[in-house]
């Protein structure tokens, strides 16, 4: 499939996916006909049914449309569907097309100038800075992200039809990254993980050489200071970035506004500085990731008045530095981190903010695999909070691997004040617990036990 010009109907397997949902919006918003399975009903499936979407919760092949024209039909699946899925072995039984999400949304991106940010973390807040920058200008940009923009309401953004910018989350899992083929490109972190399709360390830093290989001749790619890659293959011109070290893009005299919480900087740039950058979203980490944006957004030839408007009104991406609750003397704070880079740098940030604050940290491990190959890891990064619970791991896509569970990072922790608890147990501990500053952690379904908490915070303590 070279082009989507001539399909109608689209049909989603996973539908209810961050990544798959933008898509379906996109095609829906395009005037096709979209329908699609996901496993288990979320708030994303009911926004998703809410706009016309037919959604649907069984694996049953009667619940495929049946009128629609096969030759005007393709199929998007993502790898999370198991092979004895129903189905998708009907779709493989088809002359219809059966796509991966990637090179659909590849095709989509590659026929515009992509802008690309991949990296281990760090990739959906970023990426979703450098499309509410972009979105400032007059040009406007479009943008398929990994989680619900606070300034867009959704996980995508309508290109106007003479805007040249595609911004796309660059998601190195199962090399979907390679469909890319971007104008400018950002690496945030290449790290060890996704262990189970790569192997080793060696085989992703080689996935991501690939990537920037990918770039379009005269476009730029920008890159995070520590992050070593082989750049002869790329045609691209690098520039390097990082919080404050000496790189192309870094911010200068960097101060946090202890009234707001917020930090304030000026913006290093090859040509000069952009004075008076103020963010209104929390959190160390962020200021780097936001230079890392500034960067794209500057090069795409966003001018210095709109990149500080874009950094001064980003509210930031569900699920990621998510202040839940907050009142005189108690926060909480939900974050997706589920690597141990990322646990780390969320910490850390959480700490730099509050400083003297007890820091209590509900972690659910994500996969079995990620959680034998990183338990000294992630029990590391976990002994930096002060308290700690750990709740069953979620193991998405992956069947159980004997002896793997969340008590294996439990064991290797030093940590004094731990705990091992189901969810049920988590949530009535909470109720008894003083909760100065609380944060939940990962990738699964902890995002259910949100609610609860900020209904039992604001039981006790008063909205």
């Amino acid at each position: 499939m070279k082009s989507i010009g001539n399909i109608k109907n689209v049909y989603f397997l996973g539908i209810g996916g961050i990544g798959m949902s933008a898509l379906a919006r996109y095609f829906k918003y395009t005037g096709k006909n979209v329908a699609g399975y996901d496993k288990t009903p979320s708030d994303l499936t009911a926004k998703l049914q809410e706009e016309g979407i037919d959604v649907h919760f069984e694996d049953d092949i009667r619940k495929i449309p049946s009128k629609w024209n096969p030759a005007e039909t393709i199929a998007v699946y993502t790898p999370a569907i198991p092979e004895e899925h129903k189905e998708l072995n009907w779709f493989k039984s088809q002359p219809i097309g059966l796509f991966k999400r990637a090179k659909v949304l590849g095709l989509i991106a590659n026929e515009k100038s992509g802008i690309a940010v991949a990296g281990t973390h760090g990739k959906t807040t970023t990426s979703t800075m450098v499309a509410n920058m972009l979105n400032k200008t007059k040009v406007g940009c479009g943008a398929f992200l990994g989680g619900i923009s606070k300034n867009f309401g959704s996980n995508l953004l309508l290109p106007k039809d003479d805007s040249p910018w595609i911004v796309a989350e660059a998601d190195e899992f199962d090399r979907s990254f390679l469909h890319l083929q971007p104008e400018l490109a950002l690496v945030t972190s290449v790290d060890a993980d996704h262990l189970d399709i790569y192997g080793d360390k060696a085989k992703i830093v080689e996935s991501f050489e690939k990537f920037i290989s990918q770039i379009r001749k005269g476009g730029n790619l920008v890159l995070k200071k520590g992050v070593e890659l082989d750049t002869s293959k790329t045609a691209a011109k690098i520039y390097t970035y990082s919080l404050k070290d000496d790189t192309d893009f870094r911010a200068v005299n960097l101060k946090l506004d202890e009234s707001t919480g917020f930090y304030r900087f000026d913006l290093k740039t090859p040509e000069g500085v952009i004075a008076n950058c103020s963010m209104n979203y929390p959190g160390l980490v962020n200021v780097e990731n936001t230079i890392g944006a500034s960067a794209l957004a500057w090069l795409s030839g966003v001018s210095a008045n709109e990149i500080k408007a874009g950094i001064a009104d980003y509210q930031g991406v569900a699920r990621r530095f998510d202040i839940q609750y907050k009142s005189d003397n108690k926060v909480y704070i939900d974050d997706y981190a589920h690597h141990p880079e990322e646990l780390k740098a969320f910490i850390a940030s959480v700490k730099a903010l509050y400083p003297g604050r007890k820091v209590t940290g509900i972690f659910q491990p994500h996969l079995y695999s990620r959680t034998k190959d990183f338990a000294a890891e992630f029990a590391a990064s976990l002994d930096l909070l002060d308290r700690a619970i750990l709740i069953p791991l979620y193991p998405a896509r992956e069947e159980p691997i004997k002896g793997v569970s969340s008590e294996i990072i439990f064991e290797k922790m030093k940590l004094e004040e731990k705990f091992l608890l189901e969810k049920e147990e988590c949530l009535e501990q909470i109720k008894s617990d003083d909760n100065e500053l609380l944060l939940t952690m990962g990738a699964g379904d902890i995002d259910r036990m949100v609610k609860p908490i900020v209904e039992s915070l604001k039981t006790k303590y008063g909205v």
